[in-house]
């Protein structure tokens, strides 16, 4: 089998030599066990970095057979580059592989993959096992992210993020998923392959730092929700209903207390609920928004990524993902 290690980069020029070295002792081994092709390599996605990340890509490239890259015209995040890499090879290869160019995840995961690949599965998921090397806050928003996930109805992989293996007819049915908004660890478990799963064990980066920052995990968070599931709009038709019960409720008290004439003033009381339910009106507003955002973006059919150069001089065919 020919595989494709596919890996995006966005200004890791702390981490990109090691990385290599890594990845391509790795390829070197699993061809001597004959689990690869020899033309396997590993692909990098230059996500508009801008340090010297695209230039040490370019070295790398012309020291070894085993690695190719391709540059993005601006950043388009990394659901996009990653969409880049996979679209760019998947007329090529037989399976692909998706890593962070940091390397926290286990590489000796990957000989694993494709036993589970050559087993039949289409798809084969990292499953964080420990997440010891994240700090205590990034562990817990992650806990919480994968049970609002599960309770709203997202069909995803629990502690899953994008390590993971697909087979050529995978990605040709990834291809077929024209959605702007990607959260692919979402969309790949939707597609319905066969699956199975290997144990991922995180450590520490190499060096510099995550660039996922905390803005960045909450804008995956909120495409991942609002792309699966519907359930936010259930939520806010039923925050309705339950504030028209209580207008009821209310109602009744204030014909009682005109009969009885037991009215007192309520400023407290008055000023609490018209800035209770000013922020729910507001907040629902803003969620039938995030919906409407979405549908705006997704009609336009704008391509997710341009790619500028393709390292081994030959033009890619991958200059957009369109329709």
């Amino acid at each position: 089998m020919r595989l494709a290690i596919v890996s995006p980069c966005y200004n890791e020029q702390e981490v990109l030599r090691e990385s290599a070295e890594r990845l391509t002792e790795l390829l070197r081994t699993l061809i001597q066990k004959q689990k690869i092709s020899s033309d396997s390599y590993i692909l990098y996605v230059n996500d508009g970095s801008k340090d010297d990340t695209w230039k040490m890509i370019k070295s790398l490239c012309s020291t070894s057979h085993h690695i190719k890259g391709i540059s993005l015209v601006d950043n388009v995040g990394h659901q996009c580059a990653i969409m880049a890499g996979m679209m760019t090879v998947k007329k090529e290869c037989d399976a692909v592989i998706t890593i962070d160019c940091d390397l926290q995840d286990d590489l000796n995961a990957i000989e694993e993959m494709i036993d589970r690949y050559k087993d039949g599965n289409d798809v084969v998921y990292g499953v964080k096992i420990s997440r010891k090397a994240d700090s205590l806050a990034k562990r817990s928003m992650a806990v919480c992210f994968y049970k609002l996930q599960s309770h709203l109805g997202v069909k995803a992989v629990y502690n899953h993020a994008d390590f993971r293996l697909l087979s050529n007819r995978a990605l040709s049915y990834l291809s077929l998923y024209q959605e702007r908004n990607l959260y692919l660890r979402g969309i790949i478990p939707f597609m319905g392959c066969k699956s199975a799963t290997v144990n991922d064990v995180l450590s520490k980066r190499v060096g510099g730092h995550s660039k996922y920052t905390l803005k960045k995990m909450l804008t995956l968070a909120t495409d991942g929700i609002t792309s699966f599931s519907a359930r936010p709009l259930h939520f806010v038709f039923g925050l309705g209903v339950f504030f028209l019960f209580i207008t009821l409720f209310i109602f009744v008290y204030v014909l009682f207390s005109l009969s009885t004439h037991h009215i007192v003033p309520g400023w407290t009381s008055l000023m609490l609920s018209v800035w209770f339910i000013g922020s729910m009106v507001l907040l629902s507003i803003g969620i039938v928004g995030e919906y409407i955002g979405k549908i705006y973006i997704e009609v336009k059919q704008r391509p997710l990524y341009h790619i500028e150069e393709f390292l081994n001089g030959e033009e890619s065919e991958e200059k957009g993902w369109k329709k």
